[in-house]
Order: structure tokens, then sequence, then C-alpha cells
């Protein structure tokens, strides 16, 4: 058979977001955040007289001889790289080449992508050799649809990592599960992935890590499941072996995933996690309001005391991070304290705070359509790289210029430099601290002991990347040298409490533009230049909106 070249390209993402932390990545010598794992899965599933190259745009700009070598270019992505995935598409068929596009958002919203070649809908074990077999018997365009039935992700092959530039990046991503077992109406994972997780096997997953070693990669591997614990039973048998891989390679990695609050319950679980190697979880808390928590059917977060199990997290040695959004219906007019003085309790130092935003082909999205209040898509839905610009894509039931003074100042409160370090000097008290938290049944483990050489060094790399903090950012300077100089007491702790006051680099300039940005929607109401997007446009279906 004849070799088929794949380039596999990966978009650029919306220049302001909140995860999309370039300032940090550069402190620490890296070009941008995360590599793309879906499309480096997808070449290893391609067949094995195919070849793959990657081009990442977020890190490089496209080589003109790899687009010459390409019989094909895959191109993939989600909702803020939609704008530059449709220029990728115009650009790389202008040049000859057949467009595949796949990926969550063609998947959710296929029609906005009408003008590529192919479009594979659904995940690539249950659509990739149905594409291979229509091109290799001519087919230079066409529609993939993914079977209702989920692909087992236990027959998913080794990411093809050696197609990275390894040192392009903050940190790399593996994946244990897909799918989520809970019902949030705003969420898309449960409509992409579906209800019930389904995990890969712990050979599987060492084999990822395998690879990753193999290729001289060290350092911070994300777990990028929606949640890691969805299927908990998994999750307990796969950590043990987690933890002899670590100890039998020198423990060369240090993992984050994302969770749900109910992790907190779990003594046995926090302490496989942290014995692992995990030292930081995201977790979606959403709303301190136990109404607007049930309202949106993320009922597991009633069913406990969230800075106690926040805290309950810390105590077995990880940070939590945390996701908040504000435009609930049923929110209360005393949200915005309630959010702001929840996030100081519990000392969350790092908080996503989001505009409600109904998504494509959510319980969400489909309820406000019915109901007559979403709003058409507009090109300005695309330039953000999450809710806190593009949110609120519906008409609220209480006025908008009230949901919008909320957020701005929930925002302005958790973001100001003294209550944002102030979390971070109080968390230095509370990780990794036992008394009234995490007990283990197990005797403590004797201390390991201390090799001063690689302590000298990794203190002289984090000093170095502080006196470049000083030097470019002066005023933030102020803050965090406190943080490093109270880490020196912690040095088990101090490079992840380090890491956490570097994120205002990003944080503190990024914070203040979305107040400015809000402050000119809120100008804009107040001075009746705001215009109902449904009065100003034909409707349109923000489910089936074509480009």
């Amino acid at each position: 058979m004849s070799s088929v070249r794949v380039l596999l390209l990966y978009p650029r993402f919306a220049q302001d977001s909140f995860w999309r932390n370039l300032e940090l990545a550069r402190l620490k010598g890296a070009r941008c955040m995360a590599p793309p794992l879906g499309l480096i899965t997808v070449a290893a599933l391609l067949p094995a007289h195919w070849e793959a190259r990657l081009c990442d745009l977020n890190a490089r700009t496209l080589d003109p001889a790899d687009l010459a070598w390409a019989d094909v270019v895959f191109v993939s992505g989600m909702l803020p790289q939609r704008q530059e995935a449709l220029a990728a598409v115009a650009a790389m068929q202008a040049a000859g080449k057949v467009v595949v596009v796949g990926g969550p958002d063609v998947s959710s919203s296929p029609e906005a992508y009408a003008a590529a070649d192919f479009r594979v809908l659904g995940e690539a074990e249950a659509t990739l050799s149905a594409f291979v077999e229509a091109w290799e018997g001519g087919a230079r365009s066409g529609l993939i649809t993914a079977p209702e039935e989920r692909p087992d992700v236990s027959r998913t092959p080794v990411p093809r990592f050696d197609l990275l530039h390894l040192p392009d990046y903050l940190f790399v991503g593996v994946q244990f599960s897909r799918g989520c077992p809970f019902t949030c109406e705003f969420c898309d994972i449960i409509e992409l992935y579906g209800r019930v997780p389904r995990t890969k096997t712990a050979e599987q997953m060492l084999a990822e890590l395998d690879a990753l070693y193999a290729l001289g990669y060290r350092g911070h591997v994300d777990f990028v499941d929606d949640n890691l614990i969805g299927n908990k039973k998994a999750v307990k048998a796969f950590l043990p072996h987690l933890i002899a891989w670590q100890q039998a390679h020198g423990h060369p990695f240090h993992f984050s995933t994302e969770a749900s609050l109910n992790l907190a319950d779990d003594t046995a679980l926090l302490d496989l996690m942290a014995k692992a190697g995990f030292y930081l979880v995201f977790v979606g808390i959403e709303s301190p309001d136990p109404e607007v928590l049930r309202s949106t059917q993320k009922k597991q977060n009633t069913r406990r005391d969230i800075a106690a199990s926040v805290h309950r997290i810390y105590a077995a040695g990880m940070v939590v991070i945390a996701g908040f959004i504000v435009g609930f219906d049923n929110e209360a007019p005393g949200a915005a304290d309630a959010m702001a003085e929840l996030i100081e309790e519990a000392a969350i130092p790092v908080v996503s705070l989001g505009l409600l935003y109904a998504l494509p082909d959510t319980q969400l999205s489909r309820r406000l359509e019915r109901e007559g209040r979403m709003f058409p898509l507009k090109e300005e839905d695309f330039q953000h790289g999450d809710q806190t610009g593009a949110g609120l894509n519906f008409a609220t039931l209480e006025p908008r210029i009230d949901v919008l003074r909320r957020y701005r100042e929930v925002y302005a409160r958790v973001y100001a430099p003294r209550a944002f370090f102030g979390r971070i000097r109080r968390l230095s008290e509370l990780v990794g601290r036992q008394e009234g938290g995490v007990t283990s049944t197990e005797p403590p483990a004797p201390p390991e002991p201390i090799d001063v050489r690689q302590l000298l060094a990794d203190l002289g790399r984090l000093f170095g990347v502080l006196a470049t903090v000083t030097w470019r950012h002066p005023r933030a300077a102020v803050h965090i040298w406190p943080v490093a100089l109270r880490g020196l007491k912690r040095l088990d702790r101090l490079e992840q409490l380090l890491s956490l006051a570097l994120f205002y680099m990003h944080l503190g300039p990024f914070s203040r533009k979305v107040v400015r940005d809000v402050s000119r929607q809120i100008a804009e109401i107040e001075a009746g230049r705001w215009v109902d997007p449904r009065e100003a446009a034909p409707a349109q279906s923000p489910l089936r909106a074509a480009e």
C-alpha cells in the first residue's frame, strides 16, 4: 500500500483566556501551555503505512515544507479555536489540500464547518477507521458520524508523544477516562462522551508514562480527564500501579487533574492520589448557593460543606483551584458577597470566574432555546478563550446589568493583590497538614534523605525565575517575594506555592482587563446603547448555526 502523509494542524486559541497563561509559560522557558493530546492520539490510530507530522500553531508557525509534504490536513479544535480553525481550513484548501475536521467543536456544531472536505463527528476510536476506508477507496469528501455506542478506550494506543517538541510546553497531558456520571445542565462533556466513564487499563497508562519518560520528559503531567474520579473503583485500582511506577522511576512526574468535590469524602482515595504525586486538583464549585446548585443539577455540591471539603483536600497535600459561574437564573442579590466570602474562607488561590455560557448542544442551550432566550451566534463569541468575556449568550431573567455588576464585583475582589496573595499565604499553612483532615492508618514513612546538590539546583532555578519577575514585574514582585520566603520554611512546597504566586503575572492584568470590559458593557446598558441580539439579527439557532 502507498503511504498517505497526514499533517496534523492545531489552530491557535483565542487571545483572551483565563487559561492561556503565556506569561507563566515563558517565565518557565515554554512557548505555550499544553500540547494537543487529541491530535497525537489520532496520529497513533492511523494505519502503520500512513505518516504523520504535527504543527501546533500555538507554539510554532507552519513550515511550508510540511505543507508541501502533506497529502491531507487534519484540523481539530474546541469552541475558542473556531475562528482560527475555519481560517486554517480555508488556507489549506487554497493551498490545494484536502482538509479533514474533527474534534469537540465540529462534533457539537457540524454545520459551522460545512466548508471542510471531510467532517468527522465523534471520538476518533469510533470514526477514524471509516475515514481511512473512505480515503483509500478514493473519496475526497464526506461526513462521517460515530455510532451510538461509545468506543472502548482500553484499546486506545499510546499517543504519539514523539511528534511533540516537548520543550515548547509547560506541561503534557494524558487521559485515563472519558465521561462523567453527573448531569450538570451547562456541561457539554456528558453530551460528547456520555455519563458512563470509560477507563484505560493500568498497563496502558504506564505505557504512556514510559513513552514520556523515554523521550526525556520530566515534570508536570496533567490527567486531562473531566472527572478523574467519575469511576472511583477504576481509579482506585489504577493508583497503586502509578505509585509503584513513580517509586521505581524516582518520581519523575507530578500530576494535576480535575475531579468532583466528593473527592474530599474519600480518605483512602485522597491518600492514594497524594502518594502517586498528585499536587493540584481543579474542582467545579460553580456557586455557594444550594438552590442554584440544585437548579443547575449540580446536586453533588449541596451534600457537603464546600470550604471544609476543600480543606480536607489541602490536608492530603493537594492544592485546589476552582471554577465559579455567575449568571444562573435564580441567583440571589447577595451572590457576589457569598461567592467572594467562600473563596476567602476556603483559601482557594486560583479561581476561574466565568459568566454563564450556554454551550452548543447542552441541556442548558436546549432549554433556553425552547424558552426563546438564546441569542444568535456572533463572531465575538469566538474571540474569547472562555466565558470571562463571551458569557451570557442568552436573555437573563433578572436585569442583565445586575448580573454584570455582580460579576465585576466578584472579579475585582478576588483578584485584588492583597486578597490573592493572602490566600496563598493561608494555603501554605493548610496544604499537607493532617491535623483535623486526612488521617492514614499506616505509620508515617521516614523522611527521604535530602539531595543537597539537587536542592541547591532547584533553589537556584526558582530564585532565577524570581529575579526575572522582579525585573519585569516589580509591582507584583513585592507580593511574590514574601510567598517565596515563607516557602523556605516548607521546602517540600516551595515550588508549588511559588508557581501559584506566579499565576498572578497573568491573572493580575487579565482580571483588570475583565473588569474594564465588563464595565464597558455596563456603561452601554446604562447609556441605552445595548440591543438585545434577538432583535438586532435574524433568528438563528446556536445549535445549528452555519458559518
